[in-house]
């Protein structure tokens, strides 16, 4: 008789954890950690940190401080910031929260003095305030490296004030650091930051001397339009370099003496106080070193000079560019313009401007100038490309513009040998007819406005005494009028390398 065979299979050891499991087991042995560990300083600290940034106020806060400093960097730099916290903050509470259910840690290893007064109700995966830090702080930094050191601190400590405080896994906090540090460089796939955008300063040219410490630059300071911290950190980092300060009304004289005795001729001031220096320069063959101290600064921001340390690379380097410069000529007045020149209602605005300001204040002066100049029944009558036409304005930009609107925006090239020319039409409603030029494209055509791109401009059957417009400063024009350009006719100072 046989004995029944035994076809039992043995059992094996049971199946190991799976990796969500292992990453989950992980991330609670090292929240455990961070919850027994004694971190100097922190339960003062790291708690309030945590708190501040609800909402985003905390990086508000900074955006504002960043915005407040005047420098055109810096306030880039905080609406990049901003707006990448906001994609961020969006797609946590549409995606990320309800995606992933995951519940708060336990509270018990944390101790108490550094559990938050408010416990989050939402779920912990990811963490929004490592998201929003993170954003932010790749946002700034993205668009100047020097913020983004100064931010970054923050931006951890509050990152890991979520685990200090027990709101977080450490894994939900590294979950949102990443998505908005993607959060950042979705906006800049969007919005492009200054150094993705095509360089303005070009071509660059060889003979144009370096000044070590300054040595040889002779810089003309309007006190009227400059800053006197950055005329004092320039000084600081020239000190060979010599400077003279003088008023509005001495300017000219002052570059005209500075010249002889310069190697390169410097200028703080706005616009206005740029377009006399280029003039004086262009007339000893000097070049120019510009450091911008006025309102606008278009002509210094298009270059890519916005602060101090632009300016002292460049000088100290020797690195410079070649740049257009448009020119008028009419039997009443001429001259040059490195931004723009205009007929029309923006000039009429200026002279309105200028004679309420002194009775009302500026800001006033603006709006009853510009309810003054749109009441007008007539616009300007002017014959243009050999057709006599009513016109509410001509505007012709040195270089062509680039961005929306008719004198706003910035340009990609400064020596394209081109006058951006504008028009808007005359007729009834002045103001639709302006604002809708002013949303057009800009090579649009349209009922309202035309544009084109020139090398040289006729305009004939002007009224005397119109008043003509050059880069902020007002003059008045004959009955004909040429405009045209200089084709590299300028070199000035700019860096190579954009921090």
């Amino acid at each position: 008789m046989c004995a029944d065979l035994d076809l039992t299979v043995p059992a094996g050891p049971p199946p190991g954890p799976s990796l969500r499991g292992r990453l989950a087991a992980l991330d609670l042995r090292v929240f455990e950690f961070a919850a027994g560990a004694r971190w100097p300083g922190a339960e003062r600290i790291l708690p309030r940190l945590s708190r501040a940034a609800n909402h985003g106020v905390l990086w508000f806060a900074v955006g504002g401080a960043l915005a407040a400093t005047g420098s055109p960097r810096a306030r880039r730099a905080a609406l990049r910031g901003v707006a990448s916290l906001a994609l961020a903050s969006a797609t946590i509470n549409t995606l990320g929260k309800r995606s992933v259910r995951r519940p708060r840690p336990a509270l018990d290893p944390v101790p108490l003095v550094r559990r938050l007064k408010r416990q989050p109700f939402t779920t912990s995966f990811p963490s929004g305030h490592a998201a929003s830090a993170a954003a932010f702080a790749t946002g700034v930094a993205l668009e100047s490296r020097g913020w983004g050191a100064a931010v970054a601190p923050v931006a951890f400590s509050v990152a890991a004030s979520r685990v200090y405080t027990g709101a977080h896994f450490p894994g939900d906090v590294l979950a949102g650091a990443a998505l908005g540090v993607g959060a950042a460089f979705a906006v800049r796939g969007l919005v492009p930051t200054r150094d993705q955008m095509p360089s303005p300063g070009r071509p660059l040219v060889d003979d144009v001397p370096a000044l070590p410490d300054g040595e040889g630059l002779v810089l003309v300071v309007n006190t009227g339009a400059g800053t006197p911290e950055k005329v004092r950190a320039l000084k600081g980092a020239l000190p060979r370099a010599e400077f003279v300060e003088c008023t509005g009304g001495e300017l000219e004289t002052a570059l005209e003496k500075a010249a002889p005795r310069a190697r390169a001729l410097g200028i703080s001031g706005g616009d206005g106080s740029v377009n006399t220096a280029a003039r004086v320069a262009l007339k000893h063959g000097l070049p120019l070193a510009v450091l911008p101290g006025g309102t606008l600064n278009h002509f210094a921001y298009d270059l890519g000079i916005e602060d101090v340390g632009d300016l002292v690379r460049a000088v100290v380097g020797g690195d410079a560019v070649a740049v257009d410069v448009g020119r008028f000529t009419s039997a009443m007045a001429s001259g040059i313009f490195l931004n723009t020149f205009s007929l029309g209602a923006y000039p009429e605005l200026v002279r309105e401007r200028e004679r309420w300001s002194g009775r009302i204040g500026g800001r006033l002066a603006d709006v009853v100038a510009a309810v003054h100049v749109l009441r007008r029944d007539h616009p300007l009558e002017a014959e243009l490309m050999g057709r006599k036409r009513p016109l509410w304005l001509l505007f012709a930009g040195n270089c062509t513009y680039r961005r929306m609107g008719l004198t706003a925006g910035r340009r990609a090239d400064l020596a394209d040998g081109l006058l951006d020319v504008r028009t808007v039409n005359g007729g009834r409603l002045p103001g639709v007819r302006l604002l809708a030029a002013a949303l057009s494209g800009p090579l649009s055509r349209s009922p309202f406005h035309a544009a084109t791109r020139l090398t040289r401009l006729r305009v004939g059957g002007i009224a005397p005494g119109t008043p003509l417009a050059f880069d902020g400063e007002v003059g008045e024009c004959g009955p004909e009028l040429t405009v045209d350009k200089q084709h590299e006719a300028l070199r000035v100072y700019r860096p190579l390398a954009l921090l």
